[in-house]
């Protein structure tokens, strides 16, 4: 499926737009190139791929096998939100998205946060997540027709993709929202667990962000190098059974209940 506009990562034309003609050396956007991998990244991106094509066929691209287990033991029919962990930032979200997305002809919407949003070609796709905090009326209405409409919601409640806590990587606190609104939709939840870390120098990065109290996310900035790092690597995912949405009863908060999926999802993971 072409794209009409080809999509292209062009840091000499942003950062000297930006920043003018002389305000960075050609030395250090030279090395920023090279660092977040444009000509590879480029390479992909003028295959002018969308939307579900372009999750499944950038697998095969970065030479990445994912091993998928449970999909099948979900219905063809009815309406779920799909929540999963998030230890990659990238590779772990696009094969999410190609696996239900194939699966359901390409109904889906991603609540996505701002790595995921900058993925053009599955704009389509997206809604911005991270920025609900600041309560849009706009953006509230965009979670409210996803989890509405007939398309399967795909939600990685974090909001991030996987820190190290107390010495393992894992998930921050899930949000709520997914299971509020799965509830008021009437929507089952899929559990989804994903396999993989990113590298040592993210959570350290990360460890120093906290540290010091840095208002900038980073090791966020890695996560166009961490994904490139994914090339041919070997992953799992697994989708678990249903949680029919009458699960999520009053006895417990909506983020109690949030807490217990996401326990239902790291209970997926099999020991190699």
């Amino acid at each position: 499926m072409p794209v009409n506009e080809p999509v292209r990562i062009d840091l000499d034309h942003i950062i000297k737009s930006r920043f003018g003609e002389k305000k960075v050396p050609q030395s250090v956007i030279n090395w920023l190139k090279k660092f977040i991998h444009q000509d590879f990244m480029n390479g992909y991106l003028e295959k002018e791929y969308l939307g579900v094509e372009f999750a499944e066929n950038l697998t095969p691209y970065w030479d990445v096998t994912v091993e998928v287990e449970g999909l099948e033991g979900v219905p063809d029919e009815g309406r779920f939100t799909f929540a999963g962990n998030h230890p990659l930032g990238g590779i772990d979200a696009m094969s999410v998205i190609a696996q239900v997305g194939r699966k359901y002809n390409g109904n889906i919407v991603v609540p996505a946060n701002d790595f995921l949003m900058a993925i053009k070609p599955i704009a389509e796709y997206t809604i911005p997540i991270n920025k609900m905090g600041g309560q849009s009326t706009e953006l509230v209405k965009l979670m409210n027709d996803a989890f509405q409409s007939d398309r399967q919601v795909i939600i990685f409640p974090a909001g991030l993709c996987s820190r190290k806590i107390d010495g393992v990587v894992q998930d921050l606190p899930w949000k709520k929202t997914f299971i509020t609104k799965s509830r008021e939709t009437k929507r089952d939840v899929v559990p989804v667990w994903f396999s993989g870390q990113n590298s040592r120098r993210f959570y350290r990065l990360d460890r120093l962000r906290n540290l010091l109290h840095l208002k900038l996310n980073i090791a966020m900035l890695t996560l166009p190098d961490e994904m490139y790092r994914c090339q041919h690597k070997h992953y799992r995912m697994v989708f678990g059974k249903p949680i029919p949405w009458q699960t999520f009863t009053p006895e417990k908060r909506d983020a109690e209940w949030a807490a217990w999926v996401r326990e239902q999802v790291y209970a997926l993971k099999k020991e190699d």
